[in-house]
């Protein structure tokens, strides 16, 4: 008799990651929206930017910097923990883990000005469903009453919940679902790029 035929399952699941903007490329895409930020807004006395922790208060403070080059004036800089304001804060985790898994982790605000009658830009990594923004702002009116707030972010990914939209964009990089925006920066993850993570199953 012939020998018994072995069927195998040549699937294999998994995260693949792939840089879709490296460095070079992020490194001009903030030097764009430094310069569109100054563009628009010509009193730079009150001008702040806020960053979201954590990549968010990197970036603005890399914006600060680029901008004050360029102007040659000192932009006021903060930074901004959102995680008591999140409202899927309740709702991490699973009914298995500890209570005290679920508490959010806190990074901590720091605004050395007072953001009254200010123009605030908040600034974040990756714009997604607007939820993380809608927060971010909830948590800016506990430290004043802003004159107006803009919204700068280096990636727009789609996929809004609530109607929120940035003034100021690196990327448009729409995704779907199951795909995943990664951005790395340098003082964080030892790495300036943009990757994309996508969870697929391939065949070999």
């Amino acid at each position: 008799m012939p020998p018994a035929r072995v069927l195998l399952d040549l699937r294999v699941s998994g995260v693949f990651t792939r840089t879709i903007i490296p460095a070079d490329q992020l490194g001009r895409t903030i030097v764009r929206i430094a310069h569109e930020i100054l563009e628009r807004d010509q009193d730079l006395s009150e001008l702040a930017l806020v960053g979201i922790h954590t990549r968010g208060a990197h970036l603005a403070q890399r914006l600060a910097s680029l901008m004050a080059r360029f102007a040659g004036q000192q932009i006021s800089v903060g930074e901004l923990d959102i995680s008591l304001y999140r409202d899927d804060v309740s709702a991490r985790g699973s009914l298995t883990v500890q209570p005290k898994l679920l508490q959010p982790e806190l990074k901590g605000t720091n605004l050395p000005f007072s953001i009254d009658d200010k123009t605030i830009v908040l600034v974040d990594d990756v714009l997604f469903t607007g939820r993380t923004i809608r927060a971010a702002i909830d948590a800016l009116f506990d430290y004043g009453r802003p004159a107006r707030i803009q919204l700068a972010v280096l990636v727009d990914r789609g996929h809004r919940e609530l109607p929120i939209r940035p003034d100021y964009v690196g990327k448009n990089l729409p995704t779907s679902q199951d795909e995943r925006i990664n951005v790395r920066l340098q003082e964080v993850d030892g790495v300036d790029e943009i990757v994309l993570e996508t969870v697929r199953e391939e065949e070999q």
